[in-house]
C-alpha cells in the first residue's frame, strides 16, 4: 500500500450494490439482459462486423455510448444524457477510453484518473476550462475534491449524467493500493494451468523465470500485453519445445515481432508435443486465427476462480494492511462516490477489460453457488473521503 492515509475497513459489499447489472465485461455482452448485445448494436450503429472492439478503440466507444443511451432510456424514459463523468486509473487508457465516449456522444465530460504513490498527495488537471478535462490524481480520497471541482466548473452530476465507472483497479483492486491482489490472482492463474497441463514435467522456478521476464513492458510488441498470449508461451517453453533464452533473443534481436509469428512456428512443430498439449494448441490456434482475444479458455477460467478466490474470504477483525495485500477489496471512496452520484439520479455503468470467462462462472459453478465477479461480497476499504455518512 502506497498511500499516506489513514485507510479503513467499511463492512463488506458489492460492486452491484452501486452498478447493479449494469456492466459489460471484455466481450460487450451486458449483464443486463435487457441492453442489446454486440451484434444487435453493429447493426444500429452502423459498425462493421467481426472482431471485439478494445478499449481504446472508437468501435468501442459507439458500443458503450448506444448502451449508455439504451440503459438511461429503461430507467429513466424522459431524460437524456447530456454529459459524462469517467473515473478510471490509467491516463491512457482509460484517458482515451474517456474522450473517444464524449466524441462518439458528442458530450461534455469530467474524467477523474488517480493511482496512489508515496509522494505527497498531488492533482493536475488537464485541459481546464475546456468541455472535457482530465482530473489526475494520485489519491482515490481525490475523488471528494474532483466532485468540487465539477461545481465550480458548472458541471452537474445528476439525471442527464452518465457515470462510467471503471471495475479493474478502480472500484476493485485500487491502482496504487490493492492492484497487487489482482495481479497476484492472475499470476496463481497462469501458474495453476500451466502446472495442470505439464503434470510433473512443471518447473516452478522456470515457470516464474518466464513469466516475470516475458511480462515486461519491453516484450509488450511480442506479447501485445495480452495475458493468454503470455499463459501460452510460458506453457511452450514448460513443455521444453522451446527455451527462453532463444524466445528472448530473437524478440530483442527482432527475429520474432508478434506472437502470431511464435504461434505459427508451434505449429509447424505442434507433432513433437505430447497429445494433451497438442490438443491445447490446436484449440488455442485455431481461436488466434479467428481473431479470439482471449483464445486461452482454460486459463481464464482458472483466473475467475483465483479471482473470486481473493474476495471476502478473509476474517473482518485483520488489520487493514493485511486485507489490501491479500484480498481483493472494494474501494470505498469510489463506493461511496457513486453512491452519492445514483442518488443525485445519475446513470452509473461499469466498465471491465477482464475477459466474461475470467468474470462469470460457468453454468455448472454457478449451480454451485458462485457469483460474477461483480456481484461477488467482498471487503470496502478506503478513507473516509466525504463529511456525509452514508447508511
Amino acid at each position: 500500500m502506497n498511500s499516506s492515509g489513514k485507510m479503513s475497513v467499511f463492512g463488506r459489499a458489492a460492486v452491484a450494490e452501486f452498478l447493479g447489472d449494469n456492466i459489460v465485461y471484455r466481450n460487450l455482452k451486458p449483464v443486463d439482459e435487457r441492453l442489446p448485445g454486440l451484434d444487435e448494436v453493429r447493426t444500429k450503429a452502423g459498425l462493421p462486423s467481426g472482431g471485439i472492439p478494445r478499449k481504446t478503440d472508437p468501435a468501442y466507444a459507439s458500443v458503450i455510448v448506444h448502451l449508455l443511451k439504451r440503459g438511461r432510456a429503461l430507467e429513466n424514459p424522459k431524460m437524456e444524457i447530456r454529459r459524462l463523468v469517467f473515473v478510471g486509473d490509467t491516463r491512457m487508457n482509460d484517458g482515451t477510453a474517456f474522450a473517444n465516449i464524449c466524441e462518439a456522444g458528442a458530450w461534455p465530460g469530467m474524467a477523474f484518473i488517480a493511482a496512489e504513490d508515496a509522494e505527497p498527495a498531488a492533482k493536475e488537471v488537464v485541459a481546464a476550462g475546456t468541455s472535457r478535462s482530465l482530473y489526475l490524481a494520485n489519491r482515490w480520497a481525490a475523488l471528494a475534491d474532483f466532485e468540487g471541482f465539477c461545481a465550480e466548473q458548472n458541471f452537474h452530476i445528476d439525471e442527464a449524467t452518465a457515470v462510467v465507472v471503471d471495475l479493474d483497479k478502480t472500484a476493485l483492486g485500487a491502482r496504487g493500493r490493492n492492484a497487487r491482489a489482482i495481479d497476484q490472482a492472475r499470476v496463481q492463474a497462469v501458474k495453476d494451468t500451466v502446472a495442470g497441463l505439464l503434470g510433473q514435467a512443471f518447473d516452478h522456478g522456470a515457470f516464474r523465470r518466464a513469466y516475470d521476464e516475458l511480462n515486461q513492458v519491453e516484450y509488450h510488441p511480442f506479447t501485445r500485453d495480452n495475458q493468454d498470449y503470455l499463459a501460452y508461451i510460458c506453457l511452450i517453453l514448460g513443455s521444453g519445445l522451446y527455451d527462453l533464452q532463444t524466445v528472448v533473443a530473437d524478440v530483442k534481436e527482432d527475429r520474432l515481432r508478434a506472437f502470431e509469428a511464435f504461434i505459427e512456428h508451434v505449429n509447424g512443430r505442434a507433432g513433437e508435443l505430447p497429445q494433451r498439449l497438442a490438443e491445447i494448441h490446436h484449440e488455442i490456434y485455431g481461436r488466434v486465427r479467428m481473431g479470439d482475444p482471449t483464445p486461452f479458455k482454460a486459463f481464464r477460467r482458472n483466473e475467475y476462480l483465483t479471482t473470486i478466490g481473493r474476495m471476502g474470504f478473509m476474517s473482518d477483525d485483520l488489520p487493514v494492511e493485511d486485507l489490501l495485500e491479500l484480498e481483493i477489496v472494494i474501494t470505498q471512496e469510489v463506493r461511496e462516490i457513486a453512491r452519492k452520484w445514483r442518488e443525485q439520479g445519475a446513470f452509473l455503468f461499469g466498465l471491465s477489460d477482464k475477459p466474461d470467462e475470467a468474470s462469470i462462472p460457468t453454468e455448472e459453478l454457478a449451480a454451485q453457488g458462485y457469483l460474477p465477479i461483480h456481484q461477488a461480497e467482498t471487503h470496502a476499504v478506503g478513507e473516509w473521503a466525504f463529511n456525509t455518512k452514508l447508511s
